[in-house]
């Protein structure tokens, strides 16, 4: 089989990263506790995981080999 599947778990936390850190940005006030921005902190966390997913499936092995 051909398909990593660091591509779609790459793909799934980048997009949930973005999406988070975008609420943690717009909506500062109403994700505040205890003076942190729970949304920001963890949609950096999960955008970076996302990235280093993505590079790893891009940097991966092309063609396994023959056994």
């Amino acid at each position: 089989m051909g398909l990593d599947i660091r591509w779609p778990i790459g793909l799934m936390f980048t997009l949930i990263g973005v999406l988070l850190t975008g609420y943690g940005v717009v909506n500062r006030a109403g994700s505040v506790s205890l003076d942190i921005n729970i949304n920001l902190i963890w949609g950096v966390v999960l955008l970076v995981f996302g990235v280093l997913m993505l590079l790893g499936a891009s940097r991966g092995t092309k063609n396994p080999p023959s056994a």
